[in-house]
């Protein structure tokens, strides 16, 4: 895909890998929509991306945030050429030990929220006549990872919403890529304590932007922005998921301790 020029919304995108990549796509020539719940952090990002730049604070998990959102990009930008399904919600720790609400946080804001706007999109990412889903999946996708177990569901039902929809709409002018960022240093990490030594290696927000855009300009069906070790983990899962699960089993003490406060909701 061509960046100079597309009109592109971005969930969540007020820090973390979504400000990164709404910067990144700007030097591109793109023009950018970001969206977040905070209204103080929105203003923060719409100066540091400046004036042509713009936003809405609304959450995307409710049916009215999602309209607001929808509208307001499509009024702002005059049209809509690449959907980016950012936003996203983590809590960790044993899955008896997670609240209700906090499974439905993880549902609603990684996996509905997604499929929905992208639903409610569809018309005018059509009418570009060159447009692109972007889902922002995660590396525990594609491993499942302990005391992720609702996270690793709904990013994996992400994953795969996004394969089968790439394939309902060939032939339709709309791609759809699938982005699997690995530990990345954002305010979404900020609460986790765990390391490369459980497989946890930090990149930045930036070179996951990068490479997403990178991805985007080729038209790649997915980025994968693994670690050697998480790498290494999502090929032993495919040949020996006995081996792993044993590895994980000598990590989980250690892995517990390190991921109890491990929120962003």
């Amino acid at each position: 895909m061509q960046l100079q020029g597309k009109r592109i919304l971005i969930t969540g995108g007020t820090s973390g890998i979504g400000l990164a990549s709404a910067r990144q796509l700007q030097e591109k020539g793109a023009r950018v929509f970001v969206t977040g719940r905070r209204p103080d952090l929105l203003a923060a990002a719409l100066d540091a991306l400046g004036p042509s730049a713009q936003g809405i604070a609304a959450d995307v998990a409710s049916e009215a945030g999602r309209a607001a959102t929808l509208d307001a990009a499509l009024a702002g930008l005059g049209g809509l050429d690449v959907l980016v399904n950012n936003a996203g919600a983590v809590r960790a720790g044993p899955l008896e030990e997670t609240g209700e609400a906090e499974i439905r946080a993880m549902v609603e804001v990684d996996l509905l929220a997604p499929i929905l706007i992208t639903r409610a999109a569809l018309l005018a990412l059509r009418a570009s006549g060159d447009a692109m889903v972007v889902n922002v999946a995660s590396g525990i996708a594609l491993v499942g990872v302990p005391f992720y177990a609702t996270y690793a569901a709904v990013k994996a039902g992400l994953a795969h919403f996004g394969e089968a929809l790439r394939r309902e709409l060939l032939g339709e002018s709309v791609h759809v890529l699938t982005l699997y960022p690995g530990a990345t240093d954002t305010p979404m990490m900020k609460t986790s304590r765990a390391g490369p030594e459980l497989g946890f290696v930090k990149e930045t927000a930036d070179e996951v932007a990068a490479a997403l855009v990178a991805g985007m300009e080729a038209d790649a069906l997915d980025v994968r922005r693994l670690s050697p070790q998480r790498a290494q983990m999502v090929a032993l899962n495919a040949t020996d998921p006995a081996a792993l699960d044993a590895r994980f089993l000598q990590m989980k003490p250690a892995l517990a301790a390190a991921v109890k406060d491990h929120a962003a909701l």
